[in-house]
């Protein structure tokens, strides 16, 4: 389902970055090359139309990003008996890992062999 999400979001941008590549920021573009004025698809409906497009394409790419947190995997009771099987068995140890450890101990024996 995440994958599926995944490449919605993906075409989603490349047609949202094709829109906006079409338009002119300074009102050019593709309006610009339908100069007439009673056109079926004139310059004012091009603009309004790639506009709109614009606009739902940056709904959708929301929509799809939102609702594609609710697909991520997340991790089971499963997973987590499986991490549990594969970890060491530390009854024995005391509850840090460390066992006798005496710090003044190990620094005397330093201390002792670099001299």
């Amino acid at each position: 389902m995440y994958t599926l999400f995944a490449i919605l979001i993906v075409i989603t941008c490349l047609l949202l970055i094709l829109i906006i590549m079409i338009q002119n920021p300074k009102g050019g573009g593709l309006s610009s090359a339908f100069g007439g004025g009673n056109q079926i698809m004139g310059a004012r409906k091009t603009t309004d139309f790639l506009e709109k497009t614009t606009w739902t394409l940056a709904i959708i790419l929301v929509s799809l990003a939102l609702l594609s947190n609710f697909s991520i995997p997340r991790s089971t009771s499963e997973e987590n008996n499986l991490i549990e099987d594969i970890r060491p068995d530390n009854t024995g140890d005391t509850e840090d890992g460390f066992e006798d450890f005496d710090i003044q101990k190990e620094l005397d024996i330093t201390n002792d062999n670099e001299n």
